[in-house]
């Protein structure tokens, strides 16, 4: 946001430091009145004629109404300029905030929804870029499979049409993690509480989790062993299988994934620790965004999108996640309200 310095506030709004919109307008009316009863009192006592005093007086009364004026609907300008602008798609315009008074407040808040909405496009064009990106992998590889088969270079053996199952199973993944983060974004998700036994919860999880056939291993550690979760079943299912499949993805060989559960001071805590190489602190926050993979490539199989749903469901029961802090591997850790 531009904000020129004061030598400048002064000489093109000097009314900027007043606070109020209405004593501006008193301002601007007695400068006005003062204005022109000086210059009527300045003709008469240098004895000039009324013919050159009233019009001089006037046109003095025109011009500090003017300097005052352009000072106070300045900003006015600016927005009308700068929303002509975001109507054609440039979210770069802002206004000079400096004014004290309710206008000055609509040009702060008129800067702040431009920033919103500028952050809103930036987030729309790179959701379609992403989406396309990852749809074209899967899409390309399925292609390349039938092509190969279609012209005989490869027999339909078992291996070949387990690799085109593979790519349409990650294709119907990355539509169905779509449509899914649509609707937690949309609102359109509601919520079944109910208490929820975490000790069963997280073994039926990662009974789940070990269908995928990675090599590691799981293991439940709930203390105390009857402790209850205030929360949606299904989507907090949601959350935990999506932590378990990216900590198994990223633990190494043998490995082990464990998902533990704690009370805290008014709710619950739940921990998926992984022994992969772990998160960097600059790359903490924006695992949660979409698509980010913090510097992983695509061949990893992963879509971008299984903690970005974790977070839109955690923040829906209002509670929060984040990467904790360990000695090794990563711990991702949900925190429920009781």
């Amino acid at each position: 946001m531009r904000r020129p310095g004061p030598s400048s506030v002064w000489a093109l709004r000097p009314l900027d430091p007043l606070r109020s919109l209405k004593i501006k307008l008193g301002v601007l009316v007695g400068a006005t009145c003062t204005t022109t009863a000086v210059a009527v009192w300045a003709g008469l006592h240098n004895e000039l004629p009324t013919r050159y005093t009233l019009p001089l007086s006037v046109l003095l009364a025109l011009v500090v109404t003017q300097v005052l004026a352009h000072g106070m609907t300045s900003p006015l300008r600016e927005m009308t300029a700068a929303a002509q602008a975001m109507a054609r798609g440039d979210y770069s315009r802002r206004v000079q905030a400096t004014s004290r008074d309710e206008v000055g407040e609509l040009a702060f808040a008129f800067n702040r929804m431009a920033e919103d909405l500028g952050d809103v496009d930036r987030q729309r064009r790179e959701l379609v870029a992403n989406v396309s990106h990852e749809l074209r992998t899967p899409v390309s590889a399925l292609r390349a499979v039938l092509e190969n088969l279609v012209d005989g270079v490869t027999a339909p053996d078992d291996a070949t049409l387990r690799a085109a199952l593979t790519q349409t199973e990650r294709l119907g993944d990355l539509v169905t993690q779509l449509l899914d983060l649509s609707r937690v974004e949309a609102g359109a998700v509601p919520l079944r509480r109910a208490l929820v036994p975490l000790q069963e919860f997280l073994l039926t999880c990662v009974e789940e989790a070990d269908l995928a056939d990675r090599d590691v291993h799981y293991q439940v550690d709930v203390a105390p062993h009857a402790l209850l979760a205030n929360a949606d079943r299904d989507r907090l299912h949601q959350v935990v299988a999506n932590l378990l499949d990216n900590a198994a993805r990223h633990s190494p060989v043998g490995g082990t994934v464990t998902a533990r559960a704690r009370p805290v001071v008014g709710g619950v805590q739940l921990d998926v620790v992984d022994q992969g190489p772990g998160i960097s602190p600059r790359e903490r926050e924006r695992v949660f965004d979409r698509f980010h993979r913090g510097g992983r490539s695509a061949q990893d199989g992963g879509t971008g999108l299984g903690l970005a749903i974790a977070r839109w469901v955690v923040d829906l029961h209002g509670g929060s996640i984040r990467v904790a802090e360990t000695d090794a591997g990563c711990d991702i850790r949900v925190t429920l309200p009781a």
